[in-house]
């Protein structure tokens, strides 16, 4: 089932707002849970499990005396445990005699509240490696040798001789074996509108002739750039810029790099159509391997190759240090564009608040259920890694002063805590507001 069915019914702003809530609450359950479950293992009792804020819609008490609610603000959650003065666990209320005390959060000790605090973060880790690895075992490895499994919707003039269950050898006498160096491989090719084939057809060594192998079409999309604004989608493939007729992803690159930001008149075939867009290409920050950034005009497509290749199942194991590898690179990814924002070599625009999420989650939701499901598990990667930030309000500011106590063998005073805490929340909500206007205004 394609997410993207409901597009018609509901509309775009709407079908943005179902798929925010859906992001934000399968990651709010997740983090709120992570909390829940192992303070129960620690035994700490939980009060309240909310998902949401505000005036309740559902609730339920369990046999435990918990009470689990759905709240009508979508925008997060908590868990209440026993004793606690608020939703943040700062404080005892004092309604919790000498009998109770170890089973509320005030009462337990250093180690069970600090496993449950670290516990929401972990758990969005959790879902994260779940999430990328779920994904990568569905989706399979490209099997080797390189076989073509389907040839994608194209123009006339991208036709070629090739069919599915061709063993791919090479293209313009340039081997095309070895899946990981397929983007390599063509950078050795010649850009020309025509090329041999070199494959294997059952069994038979065959020559034919085709378009270049990576047309101007569209794999993917980036969330809220150029292209997507312009209301592009996976699928459509550029014909021509500017009038000018091209037939491959690297020309798509001079034309979008020449332009400086100009603005282009693409025009574009969709499922048998001729359609006509103009947009303009916008300097994009862009992360290297050894952790810098550099700045590029884009518009915000991937490319990919013509055809589809065959896969191959993927072990639970290989998969999973797959997954692992991705939560990583999404944590060093995101504290080096931070830490660039911070000193700034790249743009504040890198930085997205509500606003910007909601967008990124409405666009990764109509580019089709898998790209949304990921997007989930990279979000979930980020708010867990947020957390973790020695700012008081967050899970990180409670850590911290945990390892005060553990330090100094005594508790910060209340006194402290709450100065702390009114300090974390105002930078809490001074960014809040500042990536609020930078979606809504500075980066348009």
């Amino acid at each position: 089932m394609d997410l993207t069915q409901f597009m018609p019914v509901f509309g775009n702003f709407a079908f943005m707002i179902m798929a925010f809530v859906v992001a934000l609450s399968v990651i709010v359950a997740i983090h709120e849970y992570g909390h829940y479950i192992v303070a129960r293992w620690c035994g700490i009792h939980a009060d309240v499990f909310s998902l949401g804020f505000g005036p309740v819609i559902y609730s339920r008490t369990d046999a435990r005396g918990t009470v689990w609610q759905i709240a009508a603000l979508p925008l997060g959650g908590y868990v209440k445990f026993l004793g606690d003065t608020n939703a943040a666990s700062v404080g005892s209320d004092g309604s919790v005699d000498a009998a109770d005390a170890r089973r509320s959060m005030a009462g337990a000790p250093l180690w069970a509240r600090t496993l449950t605090v670290a516990a929401g973060p972990v758990f969005n880790f959790i879902l994260a490696i779940a999430i990328f690895t779920g994904s990568i075992m569905y989706q399979g490895r490209v099997a080797d040798p390189f076989t073509i499994g389907d040839i994608r919707p194209l123009p006339a003039q991208f036709q070629s001789d090739l069919r599915a269950g061709d063993v791919l050898l090479s293209v313009a006498n340039v081997a095309f074996s070895v899946p990981e160096r397929q983007m390599s491989l063509l950078d050795l090719l010649p850009v020309q509108e025509r090329l041999t084939y070199q494959i294997t057809r059952e069994g038979r060594a065959l020559a034919v002739e085709g378009p270049y192998p990576m047309p101007p079409l569209i794999s993917a999309l980036a969330p809220r750039s150029a292209a997507d604004n312009a209301g592009l989608r996976i699928g459509d493939v550029i014909t021509a810029v500017d009038g000018d007729p091209i037939f491959g992803f690297p020309q798509l690159q001079d034309k979008v790099i020449s332009a400086q930001g100009a603005p282009l008149n693409l025009t574009i075939w969709r499922g048998g159509q001729d359609l006509d867009v103009t947009l303009s290409p916008r300097i994009t920050d862009e992360p290297q391997p050894d952790g810098s950034f550099t700045q590029s005009y884009r518009i915000g497509i991937v490319g990919d190759l013509m055809f589809t290749p065959q896969t191959e199942s993927v072990g639970l194991i290989a998969a999973g240090r797959l997954g692992v590898e991705g939560l990583w690179n999404t944590a060093t990814t995101s504290l080096s564009a931070l830490r660039h924002i911070i000193i700034g070599q790249i743009s504040t625009c890198n930085l997205s608040g509500p606003v910007g999420i909601a967008e990124t989650s409405g666009s990764m939701a109509r580019q089709g259920t898998q790209s949304f499901i990921w997007f989930i598990g990279a979000l979930s990667a980020a708010v867990g890694l947020i957390n973790l930030f020695p700012i008081p309000v967050l899970d990180g500011g409670h850590l911290m002063f945990y390892a005060y106590e553990a330090v100094t063998r005594r508790k910060p005073s209340d006194r402290a805590v709450q100065v702390f805490m009114f300090i974390g929340l105002a930078l809490i909500l001074t960014m809040m507001s500042f990536t609020i206007l930078n979606d809504t205004i500075l980066c348009r």
